[in-house]
């Protein structure tokens, strides 16, 4: 939990970041884009350190580490995503103790995810789905019983 804690200012920060190259329009667009990219590479490892010391003639550089994947996805992914939202990005979810130690455990999430948004359009259609079955039962029956009557009437 501490750690969840700890972790989320910068999380909001790299993709406020994000959100305002995503936002950039222009001429200037492509250089304030650049700087922004390098801003929010100060919060990760972007993998080009000793990058080209490693490789010699001949050699296959080194793949690149989870930070290049991680700005790219955090420029391309989620700056498109939250464009629109004018904050709170994350959310921690709070998974019980540790039976070791008994340290709070936790699970730092980013809001609307796709599957959320899947998982909510879909109890939606189910919700609908069962107020139609239990409208087409009520007629059934409310027919059923204009039929009885009518009978009964007719007798």
């Amino acid at each position: 939990m501490p750690k969840a804690k700890e972790l989320r200012p910068f999380v909001e920060k790299a993709i406020t970041l994000s959100r305002r190259a995503a936002s950039l329009e222009g001429n200037t667009a492509a250089a304030g884009g650049l700087h922004l990219r390098r801003q929010a590479a100060a919060f990760f490892h972007a993998g080009n350190y000793r990058r080209a010391a490693t490789t010699g003639r001949g050699q296959t550089p080194p793949p690149r580490t989870a930070g290049v994947a991680a700005i790219r996805r955090l420029f391309d992914e989620l700056g498109e995503r939250f464009k629109d939202r004018p904050g709170g990005y994350t959310r921690i979810i709070k998974m019980g103790r540790r039976t070791g130690d008994g340290a709070e455990l936790a699970i730092v999430e980013l809001v609307d995810n796709p599957r959320e948004k899947e998982a909510l359009a879909s109890a939606r259609k189910r919700t609908k789905g069962s107020t139609k079955k239990k409208a087409g039962e009520t007629k059934a029956t409310e027919t059923a019983a204009d039929k009885k009557e009518e009978a009964g009437s007719e007798e």
